[in-house]
């Protein structure tokens, strides 16, 4: 009898389950939300993606929300087993961003400090000197950082000739020193895309911010569809496409399945899709009526991060601004599920950044380490030539920086 014990035990919990039915969490744990999604069924679409040897871009909203639904710690499982199909799960690429022109933006998004309409206390800047970027991007690189970024707040490049002249000069320099670089201008044009292209620059970043849905309770100075064209410039001058989006700003859940299928469906995935948490800032429409009130849940970041991942299996994905408010188990569990990239250093451009210390102490527990300058790239090449992805913890995927 004793052998037949174990058999009767796992079918009277089977059948347990199977009677009862999922209950509503009456209470929260740390950042998670308080409802509990019930299981879901196993579905195609679902095995699809996690089958799946290269990147699809006729994904439809449905399909999207099928996976996004998924229960979360299949989710997770599922979308850390894609990524170690297309990247090393332990390389994280670090990014250090800079503003090289602060505040007296003419645009009215509803969580941004630097924008000429919000009283937050922020002192409008002229552009800073190419001498002071490229001194930053020094410390940035001493530091492990290998993209550096830079952000001017403005709504386009129109009329900034001299602006655009001295941004290619950074560009120019801080791609000598080996680093990959990326810029956030605002709208810019074929043309202008096609300068910075020529004077090295690496990636574009332009957020799309939400879903199409959502957008207009968040921005009305600059369409959804006027981002989308911006995005279309960059991509036909030949650079990478930065470009994800921000959870609390008052959105549903069908707005992460929505700015997922926006950046999803784009004739190709973008190199990068940065996750952004808001952080509320005091004079901002969002940050007066959020105040200290948490704006997302950990749980909406790992779904989110994790649902990408199984649908954009190539593209980086970033830990952008308020990772200060994940925990270090937080931010692993969101490199499990997909997560290879995070902003760092000193500053993000007008909020508070985890710094190259803190990262250090988290990479070397958890044994990631930092990404070198153009390994993904090295690395894609690697899996489009179909040869065998050898995962090497001690060294990384040899890359040329030319």
């Amino acid at each position: 009898m004793r052998g037949h014990r174990p058999q009767f035990f796992v079918a009277s919990c089977r059948a347990l389950l199977q009677e009862t039915k999922p209950q509503s969490l009456v209470r929260k744990y740390g950042t998670v939300s308080s409802v509990s999604a019930g299981p879901t069924p196993q579905s195609a679409i679902f095995d699809h993606a996690l089958e799946a040897n290269a990147p699809r871009n006729n994904w439809t909203k449905e399909e999207i929300k099928e996976i996004y639904d998924t229960s979360l710690m299949k989710l997770a499982f599922a979308a850390g087993t894609v990524h170690r199909k297309f990247h090393n799960p332990s390389s994280i690429q670090m990014c250090t961003l800079m503003n090289i022109k602060t505040g007296g933006c003419s645009e009215d998004c509803s969580y941004c400090a630097q924008s000429s309409k919000y009283q937050t206390g922020l002192k409008a800047s002229k552009m800073v000197t190419v001498d002071s970027v490229l001194s930053a991007a020094r410390i940035a690189k001493d530091n492990g950082s290998t993209r550096f970024c830079m952000g001017a707040a403005w709504r386009d490049m129109r009329g900034r000739k001299t602006n655009l002249k001295n941004i290619k000069e950074m560009v120019n320099g801080v791609r000598e020193m080996g680093m990959e670089v990326c810029v956030t201008l605002g709208m810019i044009d074929l043309e202008q895309a096609k300068e910075l292209k020529e004077a090295g620059l690496t990636a574009y970043n332009h957020n799309v911010d939400t879903s199409r849905e959502h957008y207009p309770s968040v921005i009305t100075t600059r369409t959804y569809d006027e981002r989308l064209a911006t995005i279309k410039n960059v991509r036909d001058a030949g650079l990478n496409v930065c470009t994800g989006g921000i959870l609390g700003l008052g959105e549903k859940p069908s707005d992460h399945v929505g700015l997922i299928y926006t950046v999803a469906t784009l004739p190709a995935h973008p190199e990068s899709f940065p996750v952004n948490t808001l952080v509320p800032i005091k004079g901002t429409p969002l940050g007066d009526r959020i105040g200290d009130k948490e704006t997302s849940p950990f749980d909406a970041t790992l779904r989110t991060i994790a649902t990408a991942r199984m649908v954009m299996p190539r593209t980086i994905i970033r830990l952008a601004a308020g990772r200060t408010t994940l925990s270090e188990e937080q931010q692993v569990l969101c490199f499990m599920a997909g997560a290879n990239a995070v902003f760092t250093g000193e500053k993000m451009l007008t909020t508070a950044c985890n710094g190259w210390d803190e990262d250090r102490v988290i990479f070397e527990k958890w044994g990631l380490r930092p990404m070198e300058s153009f390994e993904v790239e090295a690395l894609r090449e690697l899996v489009s030539s179909s040869a065998p992805l050898e995962i090497q913890k001690d060294r990384p995927v040899a890359a040329s920086v030319a």
